[in-house]
């Protein structure tokens, strides 16, 4: 297998456990202190606790930018085959 295709390959497998959980987190709360839902520079803290991201930014931001990735890399595997 072409290092190229399997890299992409790899990338989809992520994107889809990451779409997987972010609708798991909407439904059940499930994965809440998954490292992926974290911000990149600095925790939301009130009284000492690390609060679960907003579900309103699960849903409006990360899985339309999560799926809208996936979808890239779909059509890029199958500009390669």
């Amino acid at each position: 297998m072409d290092s190229k295709k399997k890299a992409i390959l790899d990338r989809i497998k992520h994107l889809e456990d990451a779409v997987a959980k972010g609708r798991e987190y909407l439904e059940s709360g499930k994965y809440a202190n998954w490292h992926g839902f974290r911000p990149l520079f600095v925790d939301k803290v009130r009284d000492g606790k690390v609060l679960p991201p907003d579900k309103d930014w699960i849903k409006n931001v990360f899985l339309p930018r999560t799926e809208k990735d996936l979808r890239k890399a779909q059509e890029t595997l199958d500009k390669m085959t």
